[in-house]
């Protein structure tokens, strides 16, 4: 239990004073008063705001560990307030003692002042990390949002491209390979290194091969065939057994030529 050395008991019984005594600083008074009506400090620090560190302050009459007069008032009038005493001798009092403590007016201004501001008090370096701390989590918040709206547009166009037909005009070639030989019976050779979709046709109208293929193919028609290969890279091509190139044939990726001997 806390003792105040200057309060004056009766009995054994405290009682709480009604006004400041004659020789009572205001801090002294006011503890006297929180002890009486048995508040503790952090009781009365969280009631008021106020840093645990400066309630402390202001019961010691530690003037060089506080701010600026004006503040330290305002300090007493809340403090004053809460234990519901008067506030206006408290005030009086610190006036009268003010300069003795600091050598200073009790009314000095604040660019001249060097007592101790108290943002540097205890718990003030704390609250300033936790609000940079959660502008740095707004600020990941955000850009992560806007990365997430820049990559579905990005994929929303991607699938608009894929799904928009191709502009490229077939071209159409007809290959000669070699003027002997019987015109039915013609031998065609498909080497393909991944599956692929095309479409293969001989002259009398057939359809050799058609859809989607992932393995080689052999297919004998009659010439000319008209061929259609939606992936020209994936397909090797031979005629009767001779390699016929693509390259010249092939437009972003598709080749549609008619090929004969």
């Amino acid at each position: 239990m806390e003792v105040n050395p200057n309060s004056q008991q009766s009995a054994g019984k405290q009682s709480t004073p009604n006004t400041l005594g004659n020789v009572q600083r205001p801090g002294e008074y006011l503890r006297h008063v929180r002890l009486n009506k048995k508040y503790d400090l952090s009781s009365i620090a969280q009631a008021l705001n106020i840093p645990l560190r400066t309630i402390e302050a202001l019961e010691k009459d530690d003037y060089k560990s506080l701010p600026e007069p004006a503040f330290i008032k305002g300090y007493y009038r809340s403090y004053a307030k809460h234990l519901d005493v008067d506030a206006s001798t408290i005030i009086q009092r610190f006036d009268e003692i003010y300069q003795n403590d600091t050598g200073l007016q009790a009314h000095h201004g604040l660019k001249d002042s060097p007592i101790k501001i108290m943002g540097k008090l205890s718990g003030s370096n704390k609250e300033r990390s936790r609000k940079w701390l959660k502008r740095v989590v707004i600020l990941v918040v955000v850009l992560l949002v806007a990365w997430l709206i820049i990559a579905g547009i990005q994929n929303w166009m991607a699938k608009k491209k894929q799904a928009q037909p191709a502009n490229a005009q077939s071209n159409v070639q007809v290959i000669s390979v070699d003027q002997g030989g019987a015109i039915s019976g013609d031998r065609l050779e498909l080497h393909i290194s991944r599956p692929t979709s095309l479409n293969i046709v001989d002259s009398t109208g057939k359809v050799l091969a058609t859809g989607r293929q992932a393995e080689s193919l052999n297919l004998t028609g009659q010439t000319p065939f008209q061929i259609r290969l939606n992936d020209a890279d994936a397909v090797s091509l031979k005629l009767n057994g001779e390699p016929i190139s693509l390259s010249p044939y092939t437009v972003n990726g598709k080749a549609d030529f008619r090929l004969s001997r």
